[in-house]
């Protein structure tokens, strides 16, 4: 954009609007995921059509019918962005698609998500859903730039003892009210996992077995649901073998 013909203070004002207009786009990257048709964004970068992405859709379907679900898969699929953090996105704000024929909430949803340490938590799951750390004047908080959509971001508390990790979030919901979004990690134990009901957990990267039988029994009484996307590096794990036809 030529902008030799306008004084200083003009053009200082358009930079800075042109700022914030790419950043709400960067905060609404929720509603351009699986759209009809090949979509090609602001930045050059092409959203390709939802009938592409057969497995994804296949995944979310089949949540209508079952409480538990793995998309187990190889890396570099989209199994954390566009599988895991974007059905927690849907249940965390009501905004379902009206493609959306796997299991939905009437309201707002106690959840958590959790990565295998404090850090990849922090690294992936946070930054999938919350992006990346930021400061609003002293106050930090995040960009808002991941999946869930900046302007319905609530606020936050922060884990004591790990740098920039949240420990709980509020989002709000459709009907007005607020969700809350918990962060979890393998590494603090199962025990970390006992306690309150939820409406759905999202495990990204396979969890021992006795995280994910305490998962269950946090999500019985609501029949609520569990998610998990990881690949198998491990191999025919005892949570592999949980979700392998005649796995006897």
């Amino acid at each position: 954009m030529d902008l030799s013909g306008y004084s200083r203070e003009e053009k200082e004002r358009i930079v800075s609007l042109m700022a914030e207009k790419a950043r709400r786009q960067n905060q609404r990257r929720f509603y351009r995921m699986f759209p009809d048709e090949d979509t090609i964004q602001p930045d050059g970068s092409i959203v390709h059509a939802r009938h592409k992405y057969g497995k994804h859709l296949e995944f979310f379907r089949v949540g209508a019918e079952y409480r538990e679900r793995c998309l187990m898969a190889a890396n570099r699929v989209g199994k954390t962005y566009g599988g895991g953090g974007y059905e927690t996105a849907c249940h965390l704000t009501g905004l379902y698609p009206d493609w959306w024929e796997g299991r939905r909430f009437d309201g707002p949803v106690r959840w958590w998500a959790a990565g295998k340490t404090n850090e990849t938590t922090r690294d992936i799951v946070q930054t999938t859903l919350l992006g990346d750390i930021a400061f609003a004047g002293p106050r930090k908080t995040v960009s808002g730039t991941g999946m869930v959509p900046g302007d319905l971001i609530g606020g936050i508390t922060w884990k004591q003892g790990v740098a920039d990790l949240v420990d709980t979030i509020k989002v709000k919901h459709v009907s007005g009210k607020w969700s809350v979004l918990g962060l979890k990690s393998y590494q603090q134990g199962r025990g970390s996992f006992e306690g309150t009901a939820q409406h759905g957990i999202w495990l990204d990267e396979e969890p021992p077995l006795d995280v994910y039988g305490e998962c269950l029994i946090r999500t019985a009484t609501t029949d609520g649901i569990i998610m998990l996307t990881f690949t198998p590096l491990e191999g025919l794990s005892d949570t592999v073998l949980q979700f392998q036809p005649h796995n006897d």
